[in-house]
């Protein structure tokens, strides 16, 4: 079949007719940028050409804004952190050393700007798009999480987004047969028009699978396989998340790509029996920029260069061009590179599995990428030109004028904080509406539409602290994984709310008795061409980096997500942090709740509580945002780690559960909750340790706080562990399976029934 025609233009006519008008400012390319290209070439560029320089310098591929902040990750790694760190940062995905032969591969990106125009494919293809991540490095896929944020939730626009964003999510995910472990989810009027919606996953292989994807080989072939070429998503993610929505500019909302689970799962386990057999050198799946984005870092990463004809894709839509067809974003592909020796082989197991492949062409040592359409060369650049020396900025940083204002409103000194429940009435009432809350409510409206436990390796998944899954079913050997961010600290303090979001989430893999061993991040700001968001995303950048540094976890990946905006309006710097663990066994993870074969244990609390209040959830419900947010102890959050995990590995604890949004209100809740099994508690000791009242002790969000219960028969040796550290515990009371309530003594009594009624009623009211 031959190729469309259309009027092509070459690199020979682009060198003939150097002052054609091309639309550079419609693909999203800055005059300065546009010129830095022709300079480059040393001429116009080619239509296909300027299609293929857009999308990779655009802010989502080239990291302009970003990148020469993200090497603090790299100048801040110890050689202790490089110990088990296989890949770092710059690859599909990084990969952390597991030990016996075992590896992990996982990273969190960002899917929101698609999210928000087509929800149900937007968040769908934000969970293939990072699956692919994982299986490009050799590895199986085992589980995603979704950390979610949303806009308030009684806003009409906001169950449209809650329905198609879950329901891509759950359908894709499920489809695959990838449990989802963990995630969260936040409502606040800040992410009105910009919902976060960040997509994990993590894979397991061998040492021996590792594979990098580059171009190496003169003669190898190179392969396009799996799904056909079609018109959705053409400059999809590449340019609509490089821009912020605002009706002033030039339209940025190209089609979303449309996602096929079940040509995935086969695209899945294709691409593993290719890497078992060794028929590839290397594969790079197709995501942000498509084919321009697979050509020219396979041809960047490699040793030489690379010729490909275009009009060997097989398309959906003939009528693309060819600039259209470098740009499409369509999902479920792969471009892997093949010694010749070995196509037939790779044919064989394309054949075997039903997916459509095209020859486009193969590695040269030019140094050059040229793509060819019909025989006529249309592209002819240095693929280091296109994915990896695109434009760098250093945009301009200003510190908010508003912020020494913002951070001396405290709660306290605010009309919110003036009246504040005292009596036992006015505190239980305190707690059903913070446990009704949008923020603390439970999610299984959400949740229960994913499958947390399909392929028989989960060991722990949401509402527990962590996602936890077997590796090796051999030894038990498996990990922890979660994540966590909190806009409203880091809206207040961005270094702190960085540093406060790492905390937690190491916290939470802690507790389930996972060591912490390396971090992903999904950073996700305004426009980076507001010199106020610019300080927030430094700020936050070497916040987290140092505190990287104090826990000895290194940051192996991530992604960086401007121009969540609209208008002037920008979100909160809302910094994820995903944090993986390593169990030797996960029989020994611990839980977050007690069961009722625990009645009588007890509970003590790990940690000191003080008067820290803003930016918390109770704040949030009363309608205040001022002050500063809790201090971090990354010291004392080592130290609490290792306690948590000692005590998960030697069998001494049976729950333990964080301390984080909501404080110790919360987290007792949610323990009684997680099981059904009441508890009553004292504060009196705490109270008069840590010199707070009732109020602050219950609400208060001091962070480096854990809640552990354990047989009595194990509390001196507890005792003794915790103060050998010098980490304070206090016991707050006993684990009563016959109360069927939560007791808080000499101040009021919460039955479970109320408290799960006040707790699971809230999603289903706003979203049926």
């Amino acid at each position: 079949m031959s190729a469309p025609k259309f009027n092509i233009d070459t690199v020979a006519n682009a060198a003939a007719t150097p002052h054609e008008e091309q639309p550079w400012a419609e693909l999203g390319l800055k005059q300065d940028e546009y010129q830095d290209i022709v300079k480059l070439l040393g001429r116009r560029p080619s239509a296909a050409e300027l299609a293929m320089y857009s999308v990779m310098w655009s802010e989502h591929c080239s990291y302009k804004s970003s990148k020469i902040h993200l090497k603090k990750f790299g100048a801040k790694l110890d050689e202790q952190m490089k110990k088990d760190m296989m890949v770092g940062i710059g690859e599909n995905a990084g990969v952390t050393d597991l030990g016996d032969g075992w590896a992990v591969t996982f990273k969190v990106e960002s899917h929101n700007h698609p999210s928000f125009v087509e929800p149900y494919q937007g968040a769908a293809t934000g969970i293939g798009g990072i699956v692919r991540d994982i299986i490009s490095m050799g590895a199986r896929p085992v589980a995603v999480m979704d950390p979610l944020r949303f806009g308030a939730i009684d806003h009409p626009d906001t169950a449209r987004l809650v329905h198609g964003i879950v329901s891509g999510i759950g359908g894709y995910g499920n489809s695959l047969g990838l449990p989802n472990i963990g995630g969260e989810t936040v409502f606040d009027p800040i992410y009105q028009a910009n919902p976060l919606v960040n997509a994990l996953a993590v894979g397991v292989l061998r040492h021996e699978d590792l594979r990098l994807a580059n171009a190496s080989g003169v003669g190898n072939r190179v392969v396009l396989f799996g799904a056909r070429t079609g018109g959705d998503g053409i400059g999809g993610a590449s340019v609509l998340a490089s821009e912020s929505f605002d009706d002033t500019k030039p339209s940025k909302r190209p089609a979303v790509q449309v996602g096929d689970p079940f040509a995935e799962k086969v695209l899945i386990e294709c691409c593993l029996e290719l890497f078992k057999g060794e028929l590839v050198e290397g594969i790079q799946d197709l995501g942000a920029a498509g084919i321009s984005c697979a050509t020219s870092e396979l041809a960047s990463n490699g040793e030489g260069g690379m010729q490909v004809e275009l009009t060997s894709v097989l398309l959906r839509d003939p009528t693309l061009t060819p600039g259209e067809i470098l740009m499409s974003e369509s999902q479920e592909r792969m471009m892997a590179v093949v010694t010749p020796e070995k196509a037939a082989a790779f044919e064989a197991v394309m054949a075997k599995w039903d997916v459509e492949y095209s020859w486009l062409g193969e590695v040269t040592d030019t140094g050059r990428l040229i793509i060819t359409w019909d025989g006529e060369t249309i592209v002819d650049v240095d693929p280091r030109t296109v994915a990896h020396d695109g434009p760098t900025y250093d945009r301009p940083q200003q510190r908010p004028a508003r912020q020494d204002a913002l951070q001396a409103d405290t709660f306290r000194s605010s009309t919110a904080g003036a009246s504040l429940p005292e009596t036992g009435l006015e505190l239980r009432a305190a707690l059903l509406e913070l446990m009704a809350s949008p923020n603390l409510c439970d999610k299984s409206w959400i949740t229960n539409q994913y499958d947390r436990y399909v392929g028989g390796n989960t060991a722990l998944a949401m509402p527990d602290d962590a996602g936890v899954v077997r590796v090796d079913e051999a030894t038990g050997m498996g990990v922890g994984l979660a994540t966590d961010a909190n806009g409203r600290y880091a809206y207040l303090d961005p270094y702190a709310g960085a540093q406060l979001a790492l905390a937690e989430s190491y916290r939470n893999v802690a507790t389930t008795g996972a060591v912490p061993m390396a971090v992903t991040d999904c950073l996700n700001f305004g426009s980076p061409e507001d010199p106020e968001v610019m300080w927030q995303f430094v700020q936050a950048i070497d916040g987290l980096s140092d505190a990287c540094l104090a826990l000895q976890v290194p940051v192996t990946g991530g992604n960086v997500s401007l121009y969540n905006q609209t208008g002037t309006t920008a979100i909160h710097p809302t910094p994820v942090v995903g944090v993986l663990g390593r169990f030797d066994d996960v029989a020994r993870r611990t839980p977050s709740g007690w069961r009722a074969e625990h009645d009588g244990q007890a509970i003590y609390l790990l940690g000191t509580t003080s008067d820290e209040l803003d930016g918390s959830e109770f704040a949030n419900v009363r309608g205040h945002l001022g002050g500063l947010p809790p201090k971090v102890d990354l010291d004392g959050e080592k130290l609490l780690g290792q306690l948590l995990v000692s005590g998960s590995r030697d069998g001494m604890f049976d729950a333990a559960h964080d301390l984080s949004e909501g404080g110790l209100a919360a987290a007792l809740t949610e323990m009684v909750l997680r099981h059904g099994v009441g508890a009553r508690v004292n504060l009196g000791p705490l109270l008069a340790r840590d010199g707070v009242d009732a109020f602050t002790a219950l609400f208060s969000e001091s962070q480096g706080r854990a809640l552990v219960s354990l047989p009595r028969s194990e509390e001196e040796r507890f005792v003794a562990m915790a103060g050998v550290r010098g980490y304070p515990a206090v016991r707050v009371g006993i684990v009563d399976a016959e109360a069927d309530a939560l007791e808080f003594q000499d101040l009021f009594t919460v039955t479970v029934d109320e408290l799960s009624q006040a707790n699971t009623g809230t999603l289903a009211k706003h979203f049926g």
